[in-house]
């Protein structure tokens, strides 16, 4: 190299290491504002929250390098989630994460133009979230937990199969809208079951109360709907637990219920779901419009049985029930 070369390189480096190192100070910050109805359980493996975070995490994206999440949960009181929803409208994030029904419709009354990803459960058309599933056409899009209605018809039926001497069975149910859909799709399939259904509210978290319910009303079996407020760490422990102390088995929505000792569940994959959540995320944090993304439905789901539990149940599944489980845990 002579001496004119070594000159330029010298230079140039001189020029382009501090706009390398500008550029590094001035890589962007990604805002994700989480709105959600449940408590805040940081160690919670089921809570949303995390698992989405991670999937970003897997990503590329870094809390406190390149990500920044904003977490507003309404601590079990729905009245909240329009302020909270506010709050995030206030903070400008860039898209907002919305857990339930709820929480997308109060995320829609607060903004029209932050993107929203909903991970819900009931039809985003019929309620006005969406033009359609293929093209929303507004700010929403996302991830429904099941392709047509709630699965409540199929998940009775189910339990029924698993329990055939079971003509009373309890449903645990909240006042709120798809805690309330799931009741009537249930009450629709019943009588082609030959199931009476025993439908108990959970106020203010007085699980032994609905228990106490429960078992006043002869039932035989228990169904826990698709719902946060059921899949949080508090609730469904407790829930596990009383099914347990009172004999009932129970049908749940997620295999990690299953895992923790429940009976038996039936839906589609959170973990997978959760990651499809991060990809839209990641989309939108690029460029992309929700109105243009379509509203992703879950293809595949498992039924997942604790033959344990079911030993210390005295239960014995049919053989038609452990043909068709996707998993079984020993």
């Amino acid at each position: 190299m002579d001496r004119r070369e070594f000159v330029g390189a010298v230079l140039g480096s001189l020029i382009t290491a501090p706009l390398a190192a500008e550029a590094q100070q001035t890589a962007r910050v990604y805002r994700l504002g989480i709105l959600g109805p449940g408590p805040r359980l940081p160690s919670d493996r089921m809570s949303l929250s995390n698992r989405v975070s991670t999937a970003l995490r897997d990503l590329g994206y870094v809390e406190g390098q390149n990500l920044s999440i904003e977490i507003r949960l309404a601590e079990g009181n729905p009245d909240r989630l329009p302020s909270l929803a506010r709050e995030l409208v206030q903070l400008r994030v860039d898209v907002i994460f919305a857990i339930g029904t709820l929480s997308v419709r109060a995320a829609k009354d607060a903004t029209t133009t932050i993107p929203i990803v909903m991970f819900n459960q009931l039809d985003p058309v019929a309620l006005g979230f969406a033009r359609s599933l293929a093209r929303p056409g507004g700010n929403i899009t996302g991830v429904l937990i099941a392709a047509e209605g709630t699965l409540a018809g199929k998940r009775l039926g189910l339990l029924k199969e698993a329990v055939p001497r079971a003509t009373r069975i309890a449903l645990l149910s909240l006042d709120e809208t798809s805690a309330r859909v799931q009741v009537e799709e249930a009450r629709k399939a019943a009588p082609s079951l030959g199931v009476q259904l025993v439908v108990v509210e959970v106020q203010d978290g007085d699980y032994d109360r609905a228990f106490a319910t429960i078992t006043a009303q002869r039932a035989a079996a228990l169904f826990v709907p698709a719902h946060s407020y059921f899949a949080n760490a508090q609730g469904r422990k407790r829930i596990i637990e009383l099914a347990a102390k009172y004999r009932l088995p129970a049908l749940y929505e997620w295999r990690e219920h299953v895992e923790d000792g429940g009976l038996m569940s039936y839906g589609g994959i959170q973990l997978e779901l959760a990651r499809q959540v991060a990809v839209y995320v990641d989309r939108i944090f690029k460029g992309a419009k929700p109105a243009d993304l379509p509203i992703e439905q879950p293809t595949k789901f498992e039924l997942v049985i604790n033959l344990k539990t079911a030993t210390a149940l005295g239960l014995t599944f049919p053989p038609s029930i452990l043909a068709r489980a996707d998993r079984v845990i020993q």
